[in-house]
């Protein structure tokens, strides 16, 4: 079975303090005609370490080989192929980097009068307006810097438009297939979260909204496509029950990736939506950012959008913060502009009509996958997916072996492992989303090496329950890990 570049060296790397030598230096700093003082005269002492002991010494040379060494280590998508699925990191075409670093774009200072940034101005004005389009909703802000944001963002909209009717609302539906962050930004906010199951094929009834839905409940918090990969076909009825109540359709539009050309949540019925640019509109994403995470809004919420808006008027545009019924500011200055460069120009180049197949790409591509694999690994939803599919580890479970083992085998085979154990409606669930960047090639190499890590499975369960075995580190314990990280060095 041919791994995914696993061949090479692998080189033990220290710590860098663990690399000091006393007195080596990297740099001479010029001599300084400033008058010498001990840090602690001229910095408050709240201000200053006393539990770091110095700094490492080392020579430039030792410095540039440890961090590109560490840098090599790192597995992206640019290194390889990345199924992770639900957030998926998407291939970022290398002209959106040009793009982004022009110096017009890359030196302009967020203090500069309007008069002098006209042209970033009106590429915010056009990817608003393109996005418009996308979503069909009829406003959009560029200012949240995350999907979950941009959440927060849609919902504190939400709050406003029902405290300025005189009648605040607490409560909002949030169906077991949506994404973790929503119902963590929904307690943000402010609102009780109301759960609901999805019917026995993995999507939400008209029946269940209605069973839930009141006037105490500000509306609906959706996600199409859901974390299952499938497409709420019934969105149009439970939108009429949910406005029917005087609630809002919440749309979590980050698998919108699926969706583009294809139809418009706003004739679907939705209010307001977030869109995550690294997943559908090729922008970087991971390590906490800069992200972006524009919200689409209906008529009914637009004058609660955050300030400032991008205002156009006699060919110039401007930044109007004069809205008395925004929600503020959800960002300093205007949200993270370079990632809106970045989305801007895959936009353009792309066009309505490449979006659109990029849609059925990714489409295609989920599809391909399921099919593929589902006769060696349980299907948890045997339905046409949108742009990723769900499988679990009930077929391996008999040979003692669990999703965890074949997410750790996957790396021996030059694989990062996809998105497990999510959604939580699936037990032991592998979620797989290959997105519309990968050829036919890059697929069939992955189905060829889950099905005999499948039949590993069968023959050797012990193999991949001591995978992975080709990394420097093997298995670590993920609970600690997570809750007690050690990040400091110590001596």
């Amino acid at each position: 079975m041919e791994a995914n570049g696993t061949r090479g060296l692998l080189l033990e790397e220290p710590l860098i303090f663990e690399k000091s030598s006393p007195g080596r230096i990297g740099i001479g700093p010029a001599h300084s005609d400033v008058p010498e003082t001990s840090p602690a005269q001229a910095i408050p002492g709240r201000f200053l370490r006393s539990d770091l002991d110095g700094f490492p010494d080392l020579a430039e040379i030792d410095t540039v080989r440890h961090y590109t060494r560490l840098s090599q280590w790192n597995f992206g998508v640019d290194s390889g192929f990345y199924p992770l699925g639900s957030c998926t990191m998407k291939y970022n075409p290398k002209i959106n980097e040009a793009a982004c670093r022009l110096p017009g774009f890359s030196h302009i200072h967020p203090y500069q009068p309007e008069e002098l940034t006209q042209g970033a101005l009106e590429l915010m004005h056009s990817l608003e307006t393109y996005l418009s389009e996308i979503t069909g909703m009829e406003a959009i802000t560029l200012q949240p810097s995350a999907g979950a944001h941009g959440e927060l963002c849609g919902l504190l909209m939400m709050a406003a438009y029902f405290k300025s009717k005189g009648k605040p609302r607490t409560k909002i539906i949030i169906p077991d297939t949506a994404h973790g962050t929503n119902p963590a930004s929904s307690h943000l906010a402010g609102f009780k979260v109301v759960p609901v199951k999805s019917e026995g094929k993995g999507v939400l009834s008209v029946e269940a909204v209605a069973a839930v839905m009141d006037e105490e409940t500000a509306g609906l918090m959706l996600t199409n496509p859901n974390t299952l990969g499938l497409f709420e076909r019934n969105i149009k009825a439970i939108a009429e029950v949910v406005h029917s109540k005087g609630g809002f359709v919440y749309c979590d539009g980050a698998n919108m990736n699926a969706l583009m050309g294809l139809t418009s949540l706003g004739e679907l019925g939705v209010d307001v939506v977030q869109l995550n640019l690294h997943k559908t509109f090729s922008t970087p994403h991971g390590g906490g950012g800069p992200g972006s995470g524009p919200v689409g809004v209906g008529k009914a919420l637009e004058p609660f959008l955050p300030v400032p808006r991008i205002k156009k008027e006699g060919g110039k545009y401007s930044l109007d913060s004069g809205r008395p019924n925004t929600i503020g500011r959800m960002k300093s200055f205007y949200g993270n502009f370079s990632i809106m460069v970045r989305a801007y120009a895959y936009i353009r180049r792309m066009g309505g009509e490449g979006l659109k197949r990029a849609s059925i790409a990714a489409i295609l591509n989920a599809n391909y996958i399921k099919e593929r694999l589902k006769g060696a690994y349980h299907l948890a939803f045997d339905e046409p997916c949108m742009h990723e599919c769900v499988f679990s580890d009930r077929m391996q479970l008999g040979s003692g072996v669990s999703t965890m083992d074949i997410a750790k085998r996957l790396i021996d085979y030059g694989y990062h492992p996809p998105t497990v154990y999510f959604p939580l409606v699936v037990p032991g669930a592998i979620m797989v989303e290959p997105t519309e960047t990968e050829s036919i090639e890059t697929l069939d190499k992955f189905i060829d090496v889950m099905k005999a890590i499948a039949e590993e499975a069968k023959a050797n369960p012990e193999l991949l329950k001591s995978a992975p075995t080709r990394t420097k580190t093997a298995r670590v314990d993920e609970t600690r890990a997570a809750r007690e990280p050690v990040l400091r060095w110590k001596k």
